[in-house]
């Protein structure tokens, strides 16, 4: 595939974090979405560079909370959810500090495969 732009940043991951119509809403029972200190803590540690982060509308689906895709270099696309506590979203700031200091990546931590979440089930065919 041709790509006639490319960026001059190494970047090794991304974030994607959905803040949509029930993600973080705790008005509607969901648990909080920590999105301005996501911000601020990506700012501070000048992480943007490398592991990039995008505060989402609705990423779906929507009968799972607080729904997380990590897409890297090593392993693709990655999705998770119900994501409830802070520490939670404490240890994704650290992975992604991790990734930064190495300029390669790192493992998942590896509580998130209890999260693991596939967005798109397969229909079996009969």
């Amino acid at each position: 595939m041709h790509y006639p732009l490319e960026t001059k940043r190494l970047v090794l991951a991304q974030i994607l974090v959905c803040n949509g119509c029930c993600c973080g809403r705790t008005d509607k029972g969901h648990p909080p979405v920590p999105v301005e200190w996501l911000k601020a803590e990506f700012k501070s540690r000048k992480l943007i560079r490398n592991v990039q982060i995008t505060i989402s509308g609705c990423l779906g689906p929507c009968d799972v909370s607080n729904v997380v895709g990590i897409l890297t270099r090593a392993e693709g696309m990655r999705w998770f959810g119900n994501l409830s506590e802070p520490w939670q979203f404490e240890d994704l700031v650290e992975w992604a500090s991790a990734v930064k200091a190495s300029q390669s990546t790192v493992p998942l931590p590896m509580w998130l495969s209890a999260h693991a979440l596939n967005p798109m089930p397969l229909l079996v065919a009969v």
